[in-house]
């Protein structure tokens, strides 16, 4: 089992680990992109210089700049003209280099190496219809593919390379385009996966927010009702009692005291009934008033279950900047029956009765008709 545990934990930290890998680079793409340009342009250098290319080991000099220039740009935020210099750039360098040392050595393929990058930026820049610039970008890039392929098919190099150094170059270019199309595909997909989770956690917190109470944390009405109703639609006919509560003379404690200790109050009794009555479904009914579900109880459980709670609160103050704040709780309870066609009906017998309760002394506990006028 240990081991097991160990596994799942080793598991668990590399995921994070990749996750926080591609998290960075997803935030900094621009600023990676441009500096892994800067190096495979260094790498370009070496090549021609071995290779005896001067011109080109001249023009990778020029483009090394133009991407440090470009990284400037992103670390001050002018993301758009970085994203048209590297695709201008990759175009001439592609054309040029084509045509000192020609087709051979397969330097066009790096017309194809920014045609995930042409996308995969291009979708966060532009919005709406303006996206149509990235399928403008993609004709002009495969058109400028034929020209230089139809161009010069036939014509010589101005540069002949040694065979060892024309493998080196088409190699190089393949990596270049391939690993550009895994990455920015892999960028792609935590991107998308991760805005999902996001997605699907903010959905969560608004239907919590939706059926929870802000102050309390317990359910609101639209988060309850549908559990009682579940409860009386279900066909095993277990038995299940409200209780309709209401806090005594709550106004006096926030005229007395002021809000935000009404508010610690009210918290205060939220933790008292989770305490007192573990596994029951609470609600904040609104203001002072709660509405406790007590499952699988019969009337005479629930009874003595809710008059404990009752004694518990009245004799377990708030305390309030060193202040002890005493408070009382009425409650009427009623037992489901099966004429009950609505969880509101259930409900408003039990406030019924919480609310004779209210006429006839407060901090009681109210369960039977049979005394009331």
């Amino acid at each position: 089992m240990e081991a097991s545990a160990k596994k799942d934990q080793i598991k668990s930290s590399s995921r994070l680990s990749v996750g926080g890998v591609f998290g960075y680079l997803v935030k900094n793409a621009f600023a990676f992109t441009v500096g892994v340009m800067a190096l495979v342009h260094l790498g370009l250098i070496v090549i021609f210089l071995l290779a005896d290319v001067l011109p080109l080991v001249r023009f990778n000099c020029l483009s090394v700049i133009v991407y440090i220039f470009c990284y400037v740009l992103c670390r001050f935020g002018h993301i758009m003209p970085a994203y048209f210099s590297i695709i201008l750039e990759v175009t001439v360098y592609s054309i040029v280099s084509t045509y000192y040392v020609g087709l051979r050595c397969g330097t066009y393929c790096f017309l194809f190496s920014i045609i995930p990058i042409i996308i995969y930026f291009g979708c966060n820049l532009y919005t709406g219809r303006s996206r149509w610039n990235i399928v403008l970008m993609l004709i002009l890039n495969f058109t400028t593919f034929i020209i230089i392929y139809t161009r010069f098919t036939q014509e010589p190099p101005i540069f002949e390379v040694d065979e060892l150094y024309m493998l080196i170059l088409v190699i190089y270019s393949a990596f270049a385009m391939i690993f550009s199309t895994m990455f920015y595909n892999a960028m792609y997909i935590y991107s998308s996966e991760n805005k999902l989770t996001i997605l699907e956690q903010k959905n969560r917190q608004l239907s919590a927010v939706a059926h929870e109470d802000a102050l309390t944390s317990l359910l609101n009405r639209r988060g309850f009702l549908p559990l009682i109703k579940s409860l009386m639609e279900a066909d095993d006919e277990s038995k299940f009692c409200v209780a309709f509560c209401d806090l005594d003379d709550f106004k006096r404690i926030n005229d007395s005291y002021g809000h935000e200790a009404g508010d610690e109050v009210l918290k205060h009794v939220t933790t008292t009934i989770r305490e007192e009555l573990p596994g029951c479904d609470i609600c904040r009914w609104g203001g002072e008033e709660f509405v406790i579900l007590l499952k699988d109880c019969d009337l005479l459980s629930a009874k003595a279950k809710v008059e404990r709670l009752r004694k518990t609160i009245e004799s377990n103050p708030t305390s309030f900047f060193g202040k002890q704040i005493f408070v009382t709780i009425t409650i009427g309870l009623e037992e489901y029956q099966a004429g009950y066609a609505e969880p509101e009906q259930v409900i408003k017998k039990a406030d019924e009765r919480m609310y004779y309760g209210k006429q006839h002394g407060k901090n009681v506990l109210v369960f039977e008709d049979e005394h009331q006028d």
